[in-house]
């Protein structure tokens, strides 16, 4: 077979002439277009999207997506013993396809239907400063199996949450890996003291959107999801306990620039300290010295969660998992009233799990990232 040298380009005799590499555009002009049905596929409920879940835990990120968004699950994907103890028990009739690296996606499909919504908080080790940082080297690293998924599954939106140093390692693969799959990314990096969270725990949000989803459907399900809200009907997320609403942008830069703080050390002056631990004393009943210089930014939690928080420690001087617990925002016993789930798998799903108002407040500013730039287009 003779191979033709693209015009102007310089060829040696009696060597092979390589194609031409293909460009992202000629990618995304291949991979972006229409999804036909599927068989079983079930129509858009106007309430909300179907949600795919990988690597579950809790269901923090979960809960975030279904406050805003609405929606419901079609599967769950998980394979740690705790999480799936957790997941089992909350939600007993969602099915858990297990491990996601060796997942048939097309037979997935045909058996549930193709999801709207795919969110994953997939596994933070290979790039936390915490670990050696291997990035794509590392075993644990996942992505390429989500991106697998991806290009099956092609939902019209994506929602991902990892560590912040994952801006520095294999971040620039996931980005060029959503491109190539036709999706337009948004990130943004959120701390849960940002929404008066007890904590730093700075975390990388990502939400990637479908170049050919018709619309821009997220504008729907948000408003579906108020009216839910303000009607007070059920939601899958009914268990939600606290007022704490989703942060906006100016909210979140305005507490930034405050320093607001977590238990790393709660900033701010020593007059400002004590009113705060003098509030969280009149409003739980506990005063400061519990809390030493933590109180601050316990009674911050305390009052916008809602919640009582928990004693620090057990019976036996131990930190108290339901503490834990209380500082990610869950509703009391999420974790820690499972069935069969001992101390050590209640600590280890609560420390890899995602804190949802944090996730909750990054999501709407990246939404409304995407809902003005959709007006500006229109204007």
């Amino acid at each position: 077979m003779t191979r033709t040298a693209a015009p102007g380009a310089v060829t040696i005799p009696g060597t092979a002439v390589a194609p031409p590499r293909r460009t992202l555009d000629d990618t995304i002009r291949l991979t972006a277009r229409p999804v036909p049905s599927v068989p079983g596929q079930q129509p858009l409920v106007v309430d909300g999207p179907r949600i795919a879940s990988f690597c579950t835990g809790y269901g923090g990120l979960d809960m975030a997506v279904q406050r805003l968004l609405g929606g419901s699950f079609v599967w769950v994907s998980d394979i740690d013993p705790s999480a799936c103890k957790i997941l089992a028990h909350r939600f007993p009739e969602v099915p858990n396809i297990g491990d996601l690296t060796v997942a048939d996606w097309q037979h997935l499909v045909d058996l549930y239907g193709r999801p709207d919504v795919v969110t994953g908080g997939y596994p933070c080790q290979p790039f936390s400063i915490g670990g050696r940082q291997k990035g794509t080297a590392d075993d644990r690293h996942i992505w390429p199996d989500i991106a697998r998924a991806l290009r099956v599954l092609r939902p019209r939106l994506a929602v991902f949450e990892n560590v912040r140093n994952h801006l520095r390692i294999g971040f620039d693969t996931v980005l060029a890996d959503l491109a190539g799959l036709g999706f337009d990314a948004e990130w943004i990096v959120v701390r849960a003291c940002d929404v008066l969270g007890p904590h730093i725990r700075e975390r990388l949000f990502i939400l990637a959107v479908a170049q050919d989803a018709d619309g821009e459907p997220w504008v729907e399900w948000r408003q579906s999801a108020s009216r839910q809200a303000e009607s007070g009907r059920a939601r899958s997320d009914a268990g939600r306990r606290g007022r704490v609403a989703a942060a906006d942008a100016d909210d979140v830069a305005a507490r930034r620039r405050e320093g607001s703080g977590g238990l790393a050390g709660a900033p701010g002056t020593a007059a400002g300290q004590a009113r705060a631990g003098r509030g969280y004393a009149s409003a739980v009943g506990t005063g400061p010295d519990t809390w030493g210089i933590y109180a601050p930014a316990v009674a911050r939690w305390a009052e916008a969660f809602g919640v009582e928080p928990p004693r620090p420690t057990d019976d036996r001087g131990r930190l108290n998992t339901e503490l834990e617990e209380w500082m990610q925002g869950l509703p009391p016993g999420h974790v820690t009233q499972v069935p069969g789930l001992g101390r050590q798998g209640q600590l280890k799903a609560l420390g890899n799990g995602v804190f949802p108002l944090q996730a909750e407040a990054a999501l709407h500013m990246m939404l409304d990232r995407l809902d003005q730039d959709a007006t500006r287009r229109a204007a």
